[in-house]
């Protein structure tokens, strides 16, 4: 089966050390870094950390912004991805994860170009490095700030173009799952897949993600664990879960019923 990954926005209030702790006592020893609290922690001190306790890194979290709707520029925003493509290296991550921005100023095919241009000028990078660049689409709803790829199709054509095996795409269930024949479809690109992440949901996505716990929602999440596996796909299955109701959780209790429910989706292919 599979890795299974928890990503550090699961757990947003612990701090890198704790997350890496419990994430271990949990019996989980891989995980998604988020850049913001490995340098609140100290990037040396966190990679020393990781490697002193077998702790693997499924992904980095994030770079991106190229259409400079965040307020930098083009260039800075390039520049501190390929300073992530290396921390990742430094990580033995095997994917870092892309929000390419918001539409901002610019007209749509401008701001997709931008996009597809940083791409490309990354990826010679990240294959020097060892390190996909996985793409993230976003439910459009909660996508503004983030990126204006908000649909499967969409952001396979953008990786399309830049056509290099360290592109590739980043699913997200709780972002891509809503979509209609979805699970139609998955087979087919299971093998352009450099990441998954698995968050459940009540209802379509509004203007904040609100997820849910795994196997409480409405997305079909064991059937599309079942239909990657079954198609080859062999990469990380990252639990991500944010949003008011996991707020509120008891990060303990929410990393028990998460793996519970992945033992669970797992079981069912054996």
């Amino acid at each position: 089966m599979s890795c299974l990954s928890i990503s550090e926005l699961t757990t947003y209030r612990w701090t890198f050390e704790e997350d890496v702790r419990n994430y271990l006592a949990a019996g989980v020893n891989h995980m998604g870094v988020w850049r913001e609290k490995l340098s609140d922690f100290g990037e040396a001190r966190g990679i020393e950390l990781l490697r002193d306790h077998g702790m693997q890194v499924s992904n980095l979290f994030w770079a991106g912004g190229f259409t400079g709707s965040d307020g930098s520029s083009y260039r800075e925003n390039v520049n501190d991805a390929i300073d992530a493509i290396r921390l990742a290296a430094e990580l033995e991550a095997d994917c870092l994860l892309v929000y390419g921005g918001a539409q901002g100023g610019h007209i749509v095919s401008h701001a997709q170009k931008l996009i597809h241009d940083a791409l490309v000028e990354l990826a010679p990078c990240a294959r020097k490095h060892n390190v996909v660049l996985a793409v993230e689409p976003m439910h459009v709803a909660c996508a503004s700030g983030w990126t204006l790829l908000n649909e499967l199709q969409q952001t396979l054509d953008l990786i399309d173009g830049v056509d290099d095996q360290f592109v590739k795409l980043a699913f997200d269930c709780y972002h891509l799952g809503h979509e209609p024949g979805m699970l139609d479809r998955l087979a087919k690109i299971a093998d352009r897949i450099g990441i998954v992440q698995l968050g459940d949901a009540r209802k379509p996505p509004g203007e904040e993600q609100d997820r849910c716990p795994l196997g409480e929602g409405q997305l079909p999440i064991r059937e599309m664990v079942d239909i990657l596996h079954r198609s080859g796909y062999r990469g990380h299955f990252e639990i991500e879960l944010v949003g008011q109701e996991i707020e509120i959780c008891q990060y303990d209790d929410l990393l028990r019923h998460s793996i519970e429910a992945f033992e669970g989706y797992a079981a069912a292919l054996t």
